[in-house]
């Protein structure tokens, strides 16, 4: 990171206290932006408008046909040791059993083989064709079970939703703008191992056209919670949005961070999001009172246990959490890309600290193709009381930083209202881009009041 160097001596200037007291109700009249910030930290806004016109409404994901794939992984469990587990005849069967479906519904698959404990594993890829295909949006779960039971919770669940929310797109004869990509991965049970031979199999331009993973493990504890990633806001935001528009609470998931599929993907730099119903942590009161189910029992009883059979399903949640994968794939995979001079704004404020450490606000744009343009549009309104200490830059996602304007000790005018033209080429469009303020002198204050970059 660049190092900034106080700006030469300047006269001493004091504003009156009714310009201190209203920048500072300004910044006190905040209110934080769906995405969560509060003054002096990041904050990511959503793509402007134009980016969300277009997406198609996504179906109603039929309950039975859910519970049916369910009742085959189970009946594949019983007719082979009792377990779907990895390097067992019940995973293989369970593979077969869901590339057939994908094939008959007109997808592409690939079975990809690699090897661990000294048994082969497989990943099931489907590829619904079409969708521009360096923008490719991918939903996955893991299929392999524990050695002690079907695993029809865990992951059955996960697998069957995300199974039927891809019929679904062959169904609906879907024409996505993105490619979509669904998986079913081996050996996660044994440490994410068939997630992580896949991403590390992708070259780093493959990657790089991955827009976002979607991962679903275990969707149907039978004392649920509703839990969301966090890991990307885009992503977050769109399961949230569709909880609350049903009028659902959710809370951010962190048992099991790290220790799903996802993990890899995001390790890798690729924007992860997901949904889960909670394993052996124990529901709360609180927790209880707001989705029902029975307080100081966990969520999921059998989880990794014989009895994770076909009864241990809350139909409810099974089919609240497909139907949102469904909504996030229709949502995310259908949207208009965003045309030529699309503007991307956030307008939380930021508080700049007086000559202190360099702030940062984040926009996040999704939906563009190839690199940005090299005449970048950079909008930027900072409202504060002596310019000329302000040294502002433009951070791409790579981290690559642009010189947008540096500090003058003789600059004594009020605010920086201005639009930077950047040579931005050499840089994926797609990504968190920052804008880093530094008020690299004391004795005036201010913020970030809005900025926006121009496509």
């Amino acid at each position: 990171m660049t190092s900034y160097q106080a700006g030469p001596p300047r006269s001493f200037r004091r504003r009156t206290a009714t310009v201190a007291a209203v920048a500072v109700g300004a910044l006190l009249a905040v209110t934080p932006s769906s995405y969560g910030s509060t003054a002096g930290a990041s904050a990511a806004s959503a793509p402007s408008t134009a980016t969300q016109a277009g997406a198609l409404a996504a179906p109603d994901i039929p309950l039975a046909n859910v519970k049916a794939h369910l009742t085959q992984f189970q009946s594949i469990a019983t007719a082979n040791g009792g377990n779907r587990a990895h390097g067992r005849t019940g995973y293989k069967a369970s593979v077969d059993y869901v590339k057939a479906k994908l094939d008959a519904a007109g997808f592409t698959t690939t079975v990809q083989q690699f090897t661990s404990s000294g048994a082969t594993g497989y990943n099931l890829i489907a590829d619904w064709p079409g969708g521009d295909t360096s923008q490719v949006l991918m939903a996955g779960a893991h299929l392999d079970s524990v050695s002690s039971g079907a695993g029809i919770n865990d992951n059955g669940s996960g697998s069957a939703g995300v199974l039927e929310t891809a019929l679904a797109v062959s169904r609906a004869q879907l024409q996505p703008t993105k490619h979509l990509r669904f998986a079913w991965w081996g050996a996660e049970e044994l440490g994410m191992v068939g997630s992580k031979y896949y991403v590390n199999s992708l070259t780093s331009t493959d990657r790089s056209r991955i827009t976002g993973y979607l991962n679903l493990d275990m969707i149907a504890s039978p004392n649920p919670g509703y839990f969301v990633y966090d890991d990307d806001a885009t992503l977050e935001k769109v399961f949230k949005d569709w909880y609350a528009g049903i009028g659902v609470p959710t809370e951010i998931e962190t048992e099991g961070d790290g220790r799903s599929d996802h993990a890899p993907f995001k390790s890798a730099g690729i924007p992860v999001g997901g949904l889960f119903t909670g394993a052996s942590s124990v529901k709360t009161s609180a927790q209880a009172t707001k989705w029902g189910g029975t307080a100081g029992q966990a969520f999921d009883r059998c989880y990794h246990s014989s009895c994770d059979s076909t009864t241990n399903i809350n139909d409810t949640a099974l089919d609240r959490n497909t139907d949102a994968l469904a909504n996030a794939v229709w949502t995310l995979g259908t949207q208009a890309p965003p045309a030529p001079g699309t503007t991307f704004e956030n307008t939380t404020d930021v508080a700049i600290p007086d000559g202190g450490a360099a702030v940062t606000s984040t926009i996040a744009v999704t939906g563009r193709t190839g690199n940005a343009p090299s005449t970048l549009k950079v909008g930027v309104d900072i409202k504060h009381t002596w310019r000329g200490d302000l040294v502002v830059d433009l951070l791409a996602p790579d981290g690559t930083a642009y010189r947008l304007k540096s500090s003058s000790g003789s600059d004594s005018a009020d605010n920086v209202i201005a639009t930077y033209t950047v040579n931005a080429s050499t840089e994926t469009a797609d990504g968190s881009w920052r804008l880093r303020v530094q008020d690299v002198a004391s004795q005036d204050t201010g913020y970030i009041d809005s900025w926006k970059l121009t496509f």
